[in-house]
């Protein structure tokens, strides 16, 4: 007789019996639920799991689509596994690479990426995803140990996904299979390529982009945008990479072994105080043209955009220029006049809980050389107050603001466009876990985010996940509509961040509870971490950005 198991499903908001050993896509199936989008993943008792889990004990298990975050990543790697596909039946022996998201989809380059990809062969390989899944075939799991595995990416010329497996240091590694042809993501895809409707291949600069389905209408394709001043600094990141002979994980890895990781943190440092150098040179060629009397530097959460405008505030003082910061901050309307979001709470990220008329006046009176009275926000009354702090700026002073909404230009409607520097700093990780699974910046920031909370402002790492969400949601509102309007990109990223990060971070998210959904994202991300050699802080110097998350850097915050 075959033992029941009592499982407690979210969906369905009730308890319903199972097949001991039964598969969760086989239970999904059976349940019929009135879906407009069928699941992808699931998460079993708060972890992300895939459709091909088998329920052996008593269980709470959420079915996901694509509408949930897990679910979109599920889909988009599977995306990438049929495309990767797609070029070995058409081209074999072509290396795909899967650089990084931009412009609502995912780049790639075949082979070095110097010759540009042409719309023929693009369309070639689209339609071949096409008839990949119109089969429906399966994405088969497999555990196998890891030295077997090496043998299959060598055999299929992977030599990225060789170097990260053979410094892993684990016994066994799962790979998946598509019609005979093997790869490896740290995490699920979706059980058949039948899931993989909505998606579109296009050409783009010298590569092509894989376009997913618009997150927030998951029946469409996502639209791309121009992100040319975004794709520039990305490749000039990547390009970097290249030359010093590090863009995977497993030569980081490599290089940390064999101790040759102190001359990398020197030249990463390098690049950034080169770059920050750039920036001061160009506004202070534009100041003496008479313009770039106000520098706004936007950026989304955790970009380091405070170490930056400190850094950046040295460099323009070594121009003859003498910079001098107002927070935006300060400008909020009182609390009671603070608009509200769609849950009915104060929304503080809207550019409207800002009080633009009084900011724009102030600006105005400061560029004509007037005194001018500065507010203070007391966050503890909701109030704004004046304190009788008072500012005048000097001939050689260059107002820095920063703030989410710098780019938006209704934040500065009434100042003339050539008074005005913009900057946008993001940490766009360029680097790769290997050719087909890149390092999303998001990811990149978000544990910086988490490492800093629960550091320094006394916040755990679950109230951070939780938070997450709206964040990033802020993020697609109020910034990134609003960063090609960049004067000048500051790719804040380091190439050995998360290897620094990583010892921070994996005991935080260890303490992040199994009885509460946001355990789902910590596990997802010390399996993301697991990849990464362990890399000492005590060679990042006190000015690094990364010290901002960190603790102990020479600034003050």
């Amino acid at each position: 007789m075959d033992k029941k198991i009592e499982i407690y499903c979210h969906n369905t908001r009730s308890n319903i019996l199972v097949e001991g050993g039964e598969r969760l896509i086989d239970i999904y199936n059976r349940l019929q639920l009135d879906a407009s989008l069928p699941a992808v993943t699931a998460r079993v008792n708060n972890k992300s799991e895939s459709l091909d889990f088998c329920v052996y004990n008593k269980c709470d298990v959420e079915f996901v689509d694509i509408t949930h975050p897990s679910g979109m990543r599920a889909y988009i790697r599977s995306l990438c596994f049929v495309l990767y596909k797609a070029i070995t039946d058409l081209f074999p022996g072509t290396q795909l690479r899967i650089e990084h998201s931009i412009s609502n989809g995912n780049y790639c380059l075949l082979g070095d990426g110097e010759q540009p990809i042409d719309s023929e062969k693009v369309t070639l390989l689209r339609q071949r995803m096409q008839e990949i899944i119109a089969q429906n075939l399966p994405f088969e799991q497999h555990l196998a140990y890891t030295t077997e595995v090496v043998d299959i990416f060598l055999k299929q010329g992977l030599p990225e996904k060789v170097e990260l497996l053979q410094s892993s240091g684990d016994l066994y590694t799962t790979y998946y299979s598509l019609d005979g042809l093997a790869d490896i993501y740290y995490s699920w895809l979706v059980p058949s390529t039948g899931y993989l409707q909505v998606f579109d291949l296009q050409p783009y600069a010298n590569g092509m982009l894989l376009l997913p389905p618009d997150k927030y209408n998951p029946t469409q394709v996502a639209t791309p945008i121009d992100q040319q001043k975004m794709l520039n600094a990305f490749n000039e990141y990547t390009t970097f990479n290249h030359i010093i002979g590090i863009d995977g994980v497993g030569k980081l890895n490599r290089s940390i072994d064999d101790d040759r990781v102190s001359t990398l943190i020197k030249v990463a440092e390098a690049l950034h105080e080169k770059k920050i150098a750039k920036i001061a040179e160009d506004i202070a060629d534009r100041f003496e043209q008479g313009g770039a009397r106000i520098v706004l530097i936007s950026g989304p959460s955790s970009s380091g955009k405070t170490t930056f405008s400190k850094r950046l505030s040295i460099q323009l003082m070594t121009n003859r220029l003498v910079p001098a910061a107002i927070s935006l901050d300060d400008y909020f309307v009182n609390r009671v006049n603070t608009p509200l979001d769609e849950n009915g709470d104060y929304d503080y990220e809207s550019l409207y809980a800002l009080d633009l008329q009084r900011f724009n006046d102030d600006l105005q009176r400061l560029l004509k050389g007037e005194c001018v009275a500065l507010p203070t926000y007391d966050f503890k009354s909701g109030s704004r107050v004046e304190t009788g702090k008072t500012l005048q700026l000097t001939p050689n002073t260059v107002l820095i603001l920063e703030g989410i909404h710098a780019l938006n230009p209704e934040l500065t409607a009434t100042i003339p466009d050539k008074q005005k520097f913009r900057i946008y700093a993001s940490a766009l990780t360029s680097l790769s876990i290997d050719d087909h699974n890149w390092i999303p910046t998001t990811d990149n920031r978000l544990l910086r985010r988490i490492v800093r909370d629960a550091k320094t402002r006394g916040v755990s790492p679950k109230d951070t996940i939780a938070r997450w969400g709206s964040v990033r949601r802020g993020e697609d509102r109020w910034i990134f509509p609003y960063q090609e309007n960049a004067d000048a990109m500051f790719n804040s990223s380091l190439l050995f961040e998360l290897a620094v990060i990583r010892d921070y971070a994996m005991p935080v998210l260890r303490s992040v509870p199994r009885n509460c959904p946001e355990y789902a994202e910590a596990s997802r991300l010390l399996k993301f971490l697991h990849y990464f050699r362990s890399l000492p802080e005590k060679e990042i110097p006190p000015t690094s950005l990364l010290r901002e998350f960190l603790g102990g850097s020479s600034f003050r915050y």
